[in-house]
């Protein structure tokens, strides 16, 4: 009889379910976290590009030269701390082109080696 009531049991279920499902919990929280700031990152650096391209052509005491242009750039990513060798700057058929390469560490502390490059482009035409 003390085998029957030992199977019926329910005491310990929770922490079983929670063993077998947190994992992945945790796991796609993280995922959605890290695709966040991938968006975040990629989202800054467009603002950044196609805010010094018309920085470029407009206001040539701010942005002059090209590494003016770079470090107008860097100021303008939404809060990132890029550098400014992320961004280049060229002239064109276009207009005046900021460009930005800058390769985006996933789970940076998990695994050193997880990167995704993120690249972003602004033509502005000249006056």
């Amino acid at each position: 009889m003390k085998l029957l009531d030992f199977i019926r049991r329910r005491d310990g279920s929770s922490a079983i379910e929670f063993a077998m499902v947190g994992p992945m919990f945790i796991g796609i929280m993280m995922a959605i976290f890290q695709g966040g700031m991938l968006l975040w990152t990629q989202l800054g650096m467009e603002h950044a590009v196609e805010s010094a391209a018309r920085c470029s052509a407009v206001n040539s005491s701010t942005c002059g030269t090209p590494s003016q242009i770079q470090g107008y750039a860097a100021t303008q990513a939404y809060g990132l701390n890029l550098p400014a060798s992320v961004f280049s700057f060229s002239q064109t058929s276009c207009g005046n082109v900021v460009s930005a390469s800058y390769s985006y560490s996933v789970f940076s502390r998990v695994f050193s080696q997880a990167s995704i490059p993120l690249n972003a482009q602004a033509c502005f035409p000249a006056s």
